[in-house]
């Protein structure tokens, strides 16, 4: 399944570039080692603020990789959907996940 793609398969929407992929998976994998970094304190009985400081950068750092997609998603599948004439769904689709984005 595509990206851009929710339950219905024959959509046809915008794969994401080799370089778009890699950033995206290069953004992951250092959040990642931030939540070991996490871990850790945990384990090392680290002072609590630190701990929130990090929980904090993680937590900026997905939303600012969640952002990106976000960004991507509407300048090439909404935008798509909506040159094609499905761009009802599409907005209705983008505004759910949007609205699970600020809860």
């Amino acid at each position: 399944m595509n990206h851009c793609e929710d339950h219905n398969m024959d959509k046809k929407m915008v794969p994401r570039t080799e370089e778009e992929i890699e950033s995206i998976m290069k953004r992951l994998k250092r959040i990642e080692g931030q939540v070991r970094g996490v871990q850790k304190m945990v384990e090392d009985n680290r002072y609590c603020i630190d701990i929130l400081v990090q929980i904090s950068a993680i937590t900026a750092a997905l939303n600012k990789v969640g952002l990106n997609l976000l960004e991507r998603h509407v300048s090439h599948c909404v935008s798509k959907a909506i040159r094609e004439g499905s761009g009802e769904e599409s907005i209705r689709e983008l505004m759910d996940v949007i609205k699970q984005f600020s809860k």
